[in-house]
């Protein structure tokens, strides 16, 4: 237990040092209509008080460049193909990348998706970022210091940026449309089976007329760099040797193997529920709802609270975008997880002379070219192709074939959480219906909850009709492949009120049975997460006739593994003539699968099922091409082909890769297996891509961390970890907890804290809050806010 103390020693030492003093500011602000306030709390949250609600927007966008506008801005070059105007030639591919991917239909269409607010919303945060900027460059606010380790500036923004970026919203499934392909090339079904489990059980269709051998390596590499993270690496050239430096990729960007990103976004889930008042301790409902996503600094997620006329809401999304993507208004709450429906698709074309073959045509590519601005050198022109279906994403003129992706992301209304827009001023289930009907991206699970007594769950997804195949591979752009529309409103699964007392999400495959839900479910999707976190939260709150928000808490930072179990009962009454393995035998048989930072059996289990356990299989079972495509497969996957195995074939698999773990634990942490703990291999550490150009001194300042925390990708408290050196690299962005109807009880928490800025102290200020499971107050009412002011600012027009 001396890990887990530790680690909320420090959580008490970081509440301690959060300072109730009040700060007081006063600001006059050029492009503010009428005079307000922002009341910064102790945990670095900004509630915004407005006289209306176009001036809460652009404060909320004036304050989100006040504590990241190094992270916005970035967010906004990456998105729109702008970093080689300020990082030079290493990003030109990049930047190319980028531009095949941004929204290019028809902005009135765009605008008249969402609801008839968000283009006001849009319009103004835009604005408040531009009067920020502006006093940046006047020198009456500071220059965030990664522009000077970069020599670069923010730009202005326009409000259609906002939209027209959509690289940032979590769509599937074209990357694994790809891995499939060439598992099954290298290995037959067998090789993908091991590589993704699929639900309901499935076998992939094969399309006519498509050898999947023939689908190339790299064939989604402008997917991928457009959709990456900025790597600095490049930069860094200047002041360390080559040889220190990553391989880069022939643009000098570090670019992701497709299984890298895989593993990545597989990683990227969510956990949400809601509770009736029937069930709780205080007859109120509760609404949970904790994201997912790779975790780092500065933080993905941002809070905040708006207040205005006619506007309320307090909740966390992105700092580029205005409102909240979830949280609550004073009369609903809703969350959100990601909902594992098919939204992309690789079509493969027969090509000549700049034209592809469709249904006996041949029609020309567009081709639209435009020129990207480079530091330091001359301006370089670039050709975007495209084919009925999306972005030329691949060309091999030799063989005649060409690759594009087609992906909702073309469509208007899908930008990236911002159908939330219409949920920021519901106050019923009905309009909660509406706000579902006309969600675009990312797919999402979405909770709901009302002081009424009301609670549900809608699957809410712009969703593709394939009416001839499953998806589930690339398919011929010759026309007999074509999506039929998309479904039409009210055609995904819904539930209100249910029986259960209770509705809970964790991105597992949660499509009614029919006839509840009475659709071909392969015209959803295949490809859903291990339904081992599902599992475990759903136990828990079977268990607990009446909620608390503490029960709430403890289940989203529970790290008990149903997956573990499965494991467990695998290795039970095995035996082995190798001490070591032996001992580790011993210590998983009488584990519980709760995964401590003090346990030594999650040290063993993650070690040997996260590395060794499905390279075993696959090595018994698959020709080394395939192995070397899928390393260690899925857990998921795995343990379902051992559960089935005879015991002959399964024991000598399980002692052999064991023995594999326990060899690596000894090199990693010692030979006395006493000493062995889940916590001392099993880290957050933050560390900003940035920091590759600071000096050591700076380059501290901007770390946060190490410390130990518990769990790992198959527990509620969602932490998976890197192959390399098991540092934790997703898990909860945030983490909310509402007490529907009365608000000032909610509890929140973000990591590793609300600001961008190494110098502040909201930078990391949450970090050890975070890791031991602790939360923060999310007040609502204003004098619930005031108590717990941290700095008060009056803002002013400037005329």
């Amino acid at each position: 237990m001396a890990a887990a103390l530790v680690t909320g020693a420090a959580a008490d030492a970081a509440q301690a040092e959060i300072s109730t003093a009040v700060r007081r500011e006063a600001a006059q602000v050029p492009g503010l209509a009428a005079p307000a306030e922002i009341i910064v709390d102790r945990w670095g949250v900004p509630h915004i008080y407005a006289a209306s609600a176009r001036d809460a927007f652009f404060l909320q966008g004036w304050n989100a460049a006040r504590d990241r506008l190094w992270q916005i801005d970035l967010w906004r070059k990456r998105g729109l193909g702008r970093l080689s105007a300020s990082f030079g030639p290493a990003y030109v591919a990049q930047d190319r990348a980028a531009r095949l991917f941004l929204y290019r239909g028809d902005m009135e269409a765009e605008w008249a998706a969402y609801d008839a607010g968000g283009r006001e919303a849009a319009v103004a945060f835009a604005a408040g970022v531009n009067a920020y900027v502006a006093d940046v460059r006047a020198g009456r606010r500071p220059l965030p210091v990664e522009f000077g380790l970069t020599d670069s500036r923010p730009e202005d923004w326009a409000p259609e940026d906002i939209l027209r970026i959509r690289s940032h919203a979590l769509v599937n499934n074209v990357t694994s449309e790809v891995a499939r392909a060439r598992a099954i090339c290298a290995g037959g079904p067998a090789a993908d089976a091991l590589r993704r489990k699929l639900e309901p059980a499935h076998t992939p269709v094969m399309p006519r007329g498509l050898d999947l051998c023939d689908i190339p390596d790299g064939v989604l590499s402008d997917y991928v760099l457009a959709t990456q993270a900025v790597d600095f690496t490049p930069l860094a050239r200047t002041s360390r040797a080559a040889a220190d430096l990553p391989n880069l990729a022939s643009n000098g960007v570090s670019s992701q193997s497709l299984a890298q990103v895989i593993e990545e976004r597989a990683a990227e889930g969510s956990n949400n529920w809601t509770i009736s008042g029937a069930r709780t301790a205080t007859g109120r409902p509760i609404l949970a709802n904790d994201p997912h996503r790779a975790v780092g600094v500065p933080a993905l997620r941002y809070i905040a609270h708006l207040e205005a006329p006619g506007l309320s809401i307090v909740g966390a999304g992105e700092p580029a975008l205005p409102g909240v993507s979830f949280g609550h208004n004073g009369r609903i709450a809703w969350g959100l997880t990601i909902f594992n429906l098919d939204q992309e698709d690789l079509y493969v074309y027969e090509t000549r002379d700049g034209a592809y073959r469709h249904k006996g045509r041949w029609e020309p590519m567009t081709v639209v070219r435009e020129t990207i601005e480079v530091k330091g050198a001359a301006p370089e022109a670039v050709e975007l192709r495209y084919t009925r279906h999306g972005p030329v994403v691949h060309e091999d003129a030799g063989k005649g074939r060409a690759f594009a992706v087609r992906t909702v992301w073309n469509e208007p209304g899908v930008a990236g959480y911002y159908g939330s827009s219409a949920l920021w001023r519901a106050d019923s289930w009905e309009q909660f219906q509406s706000a579902r009907d006309r969600w675009g991206a990312p797919p999402l699970n979405l909770v709901y909850a009302d002081t009424r007594g009301d609670i549900g769950w809608s699957a809410a997804a712009r969703t593709p009709v394939r009416p001839n195949w499953d998806g589930l591979t690339p398919v011929p752009g010759d026309g007999r492949y074509e999506w039929a529309g998309f479904l039409g409103d009210g055609g995904l699964p819904t539930m209100r009120n249910p029986a259960a007392g209770y509705f809970a999400t964790a991105n597992e495959m949660n499509i009614p049975a029919e006839p509840a839900y009475p659709r071909t479910r392969r015209k959803l999707g295949y490809e859903w997460a291990d339904s081992t976190r599902a599992v475990r939260i759903h136990e828990v709150l079977d268990g607990l006739p009446k909620s608390t928000l503490a029960d709430s808490m403890a289940l989203q930072v529970d790290s008990t593994s149903p997956q573990a179990r499965r494991g467990v009962a695998l290795v039970r009454g095995l035996t082995s003539s190798d001490p070591d393995t032996g001992r580790a035998l011993a210590l998983l048989q009488a584990w519980d699968a709760n995964q401590t930072t003090d346990s030594a059996a999650a040290a063993i289990y993650e070690t040997w099922s996260g590395k060794h356990l499905g390279r075993a299989v696959a090595a018994a079972t698959l020709p080394e091409a395939a192995r070397r495509l899928i390393g260690n497969g899925s857990t998921d996957a795995v343990l379902t082909w051992l559960e089935a195995a005879p015991q002959g074939v399964r024991a000598p698999l399980i002692l052999d890769s064991l023995g594999a773990a326990v060899a690596e634990l000894k090199g990693r942490l010692g030979p006395d297996m006493a000493g062995w703990s889940w916590g001392r291999l099993h880290v957050a550490l933050f560390e900003p891509a940035i920091a590759v150009l600071a000096d050591p001194e700076l380059a501290k300042q901007m770390t946060v961390g190490p410390l130990q925390v518990p769990g790992s990708a198959s527990t509620p408290r969602a932490a998976s970890w890197r192959a390399s050196d098991f540092q934790q690299a997703a898990g909860a962005s945030v983490r909310m907890v509402f007490d529907v109807g009365a608000w000032d009880n909610s509890m929140a928490i973000n990591s590793p804290g609300q600001s961008g800025d190494p110098m502040s102290p909201h930078y990391r200020d949450l970090f050890p809050l975070w890791a031991a499971g602790t939360y923060f107050p999310l007040r609502y009412t204003r004098p619930a806010v005031e108590a717990d002011a941290g700095v008060v600012m009056t803002l002013t027009p400037k005329r």
